[in-house]
């Protein structure tokens, strides 16, 4: 299909990025109960040779859990027997775009992304993982407009959605900074797309990172989220690095996780200061991080 079929069979009124906005939760809401913070970090972060080490070292300092990247498609046995004897799970899988093949307009090419998406949800539902993590393009990977790229979304998300939901699985939009994507850049578009779709295979999550950039009310931003988030992502604004290695609050981020009464992961995905050590580092960022959500009160 050429690129102007696709815009001349899109469908009316589609574009969930392209409507004028939606109405936000309130936060005068009665903020739900039983939050709880738990830390891990991505497998890739963590210091140590083997798994086996990085999972006793994040265990140590109080981790709740093991971020993969979409390599975990093959490393399924190798990471169920890594885990044995301890009390650490697996939180997300960060698959990413799969260089925008899901939103090509090469079916070919899409259905190979949908497959393997399909693949992905299958070992995360196997790990008992949250979720995959999705991006539908980064730049350069799509010159499709927000309102054709979600037409694209709304025809193949819901079979991925039952994909995920027959597996114990489900899929977590990502927005991304405009640095990086011009297409889902805020919480309340992923949502968006999320209530248009009402799946329980189709939810989201969030990235410190790039909220720093794209929300002006951090608070607000995870309330409109809401029983659609289930992973969330720790770093600096500026710099990317550990948290507490550059001056960066996450109380009011912290506030809206509390008032969704989130109990999902919140991992670490940043790198760390140069000439720093990650054994002294990493534990310091979650102590800083815990008395940050003491902090966070509502």
């Amino acid at each position: 299909m050429d690129r102007r079929t696709f815009i001349k069979t899109s469908l009316a009124g589609a574009g969930a990025l392209a409507l004028p906005g939606m109405t936000l939760p309130s936060l005068a809401a009665a903020p739900k109960k039983g939050a709880v913070l738990k830390l891990c970090s991505q497998e890739s972060r963590l210091p140590g040779k083997t798994l086996r080490e990085k999972l006793a070292n994040l265990e140590q300092w109080g981790g709740s859990g093991i971020e993969f990247g979409g390599n975990a498609v093959t490393r399924v046995a190798e990471i169920k027997d890594a885990l044995k004897g301890t009390k650490l799970k697996v939180a997300a899988l960060c698959w990413g775009s799969c260089k925008g093949d899901l939103v090509s307009l090469d079916m070919e090419k899409r259905q190979k992304g949908i497959q393997q998406i399909k693949d992905a949800l299958t070992a995360a539902g196997e790990l008992q993982s949250t979720g995959v993590v999705f991006v539908p393009c980064f730049h350069k990977q799509s010159d499709l407009k927000p309102e054709e790229l979600d037409k694209i979304l709304y025809d193949i998300l819901p079979g991925i959605g039952d994909h995920a939901t027959k597996v114990g699985s489900r899929v977590l939009l990502e927005p991304l900074t405009k640095l990086e994507t011009f297409y889902i850049n805020r919480l309340e578009q992923a949502a968006a797309i999320c209530n248009k779709l009402n799946h329980p295979g189709i939810c989201m999550m969030g990235d410190f990172y790039h909220m720093s950039r794209e929300e002006s009310d951090q608070t607000q931003a995870f309330v409109t989220a809401g029983k659609w988030l289930h992973h969330v992502h720790l770093a600096t604004g500026k710099a990317r690095i550990l948290p507490g290695q550059e001056e960066h609050s996450y109380v009011e981020g912290f506030k809206g996780l509390k008032r969704i009464g989130y109990r999902d992961y919140c991992s670490l995905e940043c790198g760390i200061k140069k000439g720093t050590d990650p054994m002294v580092e990493i534990p310091k960022a979650f102590e800083f991080l815990r008395q940050q959500w003491k902090e966070a009160t509502i």
